[in-house]
């Protein structure tokens, strides 16, 4: 039995016991022995620092995302009522909202910073991502930052019809931009999107830089009801997904179920050690007893 069957056994096993009405266990998990703290090499804001370090936040320019489109390709949509997808999302979501608002947030820094990853290329990490962002900003009182961060491969804007325009890159190299000045809002109430930007050479070093830790830093505490989700590279294909990790207080990794290897999930799960939380999405999976089901979710421990 591969890893991720035995991970799915459980997680149906832990479902059955508290009578969900799903076919998806809504656990996570999270390091119990202790509680690490996320320090990246970030200066402390302090009196002038912090305000030179302050933006709006609030997008200048909306674009237009094709709803119809998205729904053709499998996507949350604001019209959808009571999908299978939507269900399934509502699931994933619930113990990542909870962490970042209700009591499962006490102790967890940057709670509200979730990064999306997969080991390797092709699992379905920017997809998640997306759909996660789209089924939390359905929500009445929450707003979605989604920032696309895998800026050697990124996906988001071109999934969600945007036009190329300056993102985190422009953001991070230059001192003439403000963050405000790379944000988009969407027709979508509550979801704003960042672009990845332009290529760069020196993409790794940025986004290990001060500002970028600054910006998170920020990024938690600006807005109380904003959840910021990022769609990092993989893992196991570049090593800015693990410098990202660093930063937020929760990580969802997207393992391709029945497809991705043992050795690769765990070598994976290594690299997140010094994250607070760590969520797994089985996607693709065909065990899960429902038609057309292409997702699965579970926990995983280090």
């Amino acid at each position: 039995m591969s890893i991720i069957e035995k991970a799915l056994n459980k997680a149906k096993t832990q479902e059955q016991e508290t009578n969900s009405a799903t076919n998806f266990s809504n656990t996570a998990f999270k390091n119990t022995d202790r509680v690490r703290s996320i320090s990246p090499a970030i200066p402390l804001f302090s009196g002038n620092d912090y305000e030179k370090t302050r933006h709006d936040f609030e997008p200048a320019e909306t674009v237009e995302i094709d709803w119809q489109r998205l729904a053709s390709m499998g996507f949350v949509t604001p019209d959808d009522v009571n999908t299978q997808t939507i269900e399934e999302y509502r699931n994933i979501k619930r113990p990542l909202v909870s962490n970042a608002f209700g009591k499962g947030s006490l102790g967890i820094e940057r709670s509200n910073l979730i990064l999306v990853t997969s080991s390797v290329p092709g699992e379905g990490k920017t997809f998640t991502a997306i759909n996660l962002a789209l089924s939390i900003a359905n929500e009445r009182d929450k707003n979605v930052l989604l920032i696309d961060a895998d800026v050697a491969r990124p996906s988001v804007s071109k999934t969600l019809g945007i036009k190329s325009s300056p993102g985190l890159i422009e953001y991070l190299e230059s001192t003439d931009i403000d963050f405000v000045d790379v944000i988009l809002a969407t027709n979508m109430p509550g979801l704003s999107v960042v672009p990845a930007g332009k290529k760069h050479k020196y993409s790794t070093e940025l986004l290990s830089s001060n500002k970028m830790g600054v910006l998170a830093q920020e990024l938690s505490t600006r807005y109380p009801n904003r959840i910021v989700i990022f769609d990092s590279p993989p893992l196991l294909a570049a090593t800015q997904g693990e410098i990202l990790a660093k930063l937020v207080g929760q990580v969802v990794l997207v393992i391709e179920a029945e497809s991705t290897l043992q050795s690769m999930v765990m070598e994976a799960v290594a690299k997140l050690a010094p994250c607070d939380v760590v969520l797994t999405v089985f996607n693709k999976s065909q065990n899960t007893g429902m038609d057309g089901s292409y997702y699965g979710y579970g926990q995983y421990a280090h």
